[in-house]
């Protein structure tokens, strides 16, 4: 099998002034200003994606600091909290100047709800996507908040067009780029940097019998109400165990809905993810639209091939037909299920060719590229 080599936009777009110099080193002092922290109960690859860039950063001498909303850890690098989930929106600016003071670098986290940080902060700033909430805005604010969701959408596109239009805007996959070059984000201001994954050490026993495993916090766009409907299908053709690792907001009405061999782990241990992921025959992602779909190559280094949605994210981290399948409908997604489970053949092949493309992903390489791009930032900054 060919092995896949990972696209980057960092090698086809060019920079935005070609003409300058090798320029100053690294910057060394970099903030990122995002919703969470890690640590926050609300957590997910957006805060894990962040934690690995600092955490890496920070072993290659850089001083880097996170003003975040929400409970603050203590971490290698600097948590700063900057006021709650919602409210740290409007004290960020603040809390960066009280708390932090000068940066080199300022790196936005935009997750929907944007900070509008080059409209004060004086310095060199860029933007981190992991993907473009563009129709997630009406899945979360539907009926009577439909306003609500207009003015979201309407003031994310601004802020990635017009508040972003002078910084580079990194996002973790094709798909993100695809997305932001269709909302008006010019392509030579694009760069791509993809989520990493560590090893996660020795194998743990793959199930004898049929368990399969979905992973994610537990909110609308991540259709796991729609999993648990396509279970009632499968479950009489495969037997065994769905196990659904994550918590969330939806958590009380999926377990309400939930059949026979439904179980909810809720939060686990990086420990019992590895064993599960390690135990599944197949991982399974219903989600709308993912960023790249972190779990998907969590999954992939344990050799447990994915059934996914054929949607902007996972169609990056899921080859279809080689490491997994991408579906085009229910129908579909239930088949390719019920198909994989029944062949382990099969499902052996693409969990192997699945580790292979996997090596390509490491977070010392994400790392490394993210901090390319960022010293790319600073050079190009014009005050």
């Amino acid at each position: 099998m060919p092995q896949h080599v990972p696209f980057s936009l960092v090698e086809v777009f060019p920079r935005l002034d070609r003409h300058r110099s090798a320029g100053p080193p690294q910057p060394r002092r970099i903030v990122f200003l995002a919703r969470r922290d890690l640590g926050n109960p609300a957590a997910g690859g957006s805060e894990l994606l962040v934690d690995r860039l600092a955490e890496g950063l920070t072993r290659l001498g850089h001083q880097v600091t996170l003003v975040c909303g929400g409970p603050a850890a203590y971490r290698d690098y600097r948590v700063v909290s900057a006021g709650g989930d919602l409210s740290h929106h409007l004290r960020a600016k603040s809390a960066l100047d009280r708390q932090v003071g000068d940066c080199d670098l300022l790196v936005e986290v935009c997750n929907g709800m944007p900070y509008l940080a080059p409209l004060w902060h004086r310095g060199p700033t860029m933007c981190l996507v992991n993907h473009v909430h563009t129709d997630l805005w009406q899945l979360r604010f539907g009926g009577p908040l439909a306003p609500a969701a207009r003015l979201g959408r309407r003031l994310e596109h601004w802020s990635l067009t017009a508040a972003q239009r002078r910084n580079l805007v990194v996002a973790v996959s094709s798909s993100t780029a695809t997305a932001l070059g269709a909302i008006g984000v010019e392509r030579e201001r694009i760069r791509v940097v993809h989520n990493g994954v560590e090893e996660p050490g020795p194998r743990a026993e793959r199930s004898p019998e049929p368990l399969f495993v979905a992973v994610g916090r537990l909110v609308e766009y991540k259709r796991i109400d729609l999993l648990l409907r396509l279970w009632e299908r499968v479950r009489p053709v495969t037997g065994g165990r769905l196990v659904i690792i994550g918590d969330g907001p939806e958590r009380g009405r999926l377990e309400a809905m939930a059949g026979p061999g439904v179980e909810f782990a809720g939060y686990v241990s990086d420990a019992e993810k590895h064993r599960l992921l390690c135990a599944a025959w197949l991982l399974l992602h219903p989600s709308a639209v993912e960023g790249w779909g972190l779990v998907v190559t969590e999954a992939a280094v344990r050799e447990t091939p994915s059934v996914a949605f054929d949607v902007p994210g996972l169609r990056d981290s899921v080859v279809d037909g080689e490491t997994g399948v991408l579906a085009r409908g229910e129908s579909s997604f239930a088949a390719a299920w019920c198909a994989l489970a029944l062949s382990t053949d099969r499902r052996v092949l693409m969990g192997k060719a699945a580790r292979e493309r996997a090596a390509h992903y490491r977070w010392g390489h994400t790392v490394q590229q993210f901090r390319a791009v960022a010293s790319e930032a600073v050079r190009g900054w014009v005050p």
